[in-house]
């Protein structure tokens, strides 16, 4: 199964809790009364047996919740421009930490020299054109590796 879900279908940053939740632990806590929670466990019981898992209600759930690891798959499409992706990877760390990101779309090279400038420019160098040449090299960087991906693939 899978989910996909775009930063434009988020009201409120509150529902990625329960998101940061299934990336980092493969579940969201009290998602099911104790007695929905049973009933899930009872009828996966004779599968987990049948794979040589111990029959206790602790070994029972953490067979349920790899299996619904193993199934469910999440497609997260946020945008990195401006602030709130940056916002929302520090309060849900699991945003990071638990995803691969895919760039789907190449950078322009004048936006790679344009970033590579920002940055750049909180350091003091002996001259603007040794700050623009360093800035050059690193956009050439990102798009050289680009290339070798492409030859590699």
């Amino acid at each position: 199964m899978f989910f996909i879900l775009t930063d434009s279908q988020i009201p409120k940053d509150s529902f990625l809790i329960y998101i940061n939740d299934i990336l980092s632990a493969g579940y969201i806590p009290d998602l099911f009364a104790k007695d929905e929670l049973d009933e899930k466990i009872n009828k996966i019981r004779s599968e987990a047996k049948s794979q040589g898992v111990e029959d206790t209600p602790n070994t029972l759930f953490q067979f349920f919740v790899d299996k619904i690891r193993k199934n469910l798959h999440i497609g997260l499409c946020f945008s990195p421009v401006g602030e709130a992706f940056r916002v929302r990877g520090r309060q849900f760390p699991g945003l990071i930490n638990s995803t691969t990101i895919d760039w789907f779309h190449e950078w322009p090279e004048d936006a790679l020299i344009g970033v590579a400038k920002k940055f750049l420019k909180e350091i003091a160098f002996p001259s603007e054109e040794i700050m623009t040449n360093l800035a050059n090299h690193m956009a050439y960087v990102h798009l050289s590796i680009s290339e070798a991906n492409t030859n590699f693939l």
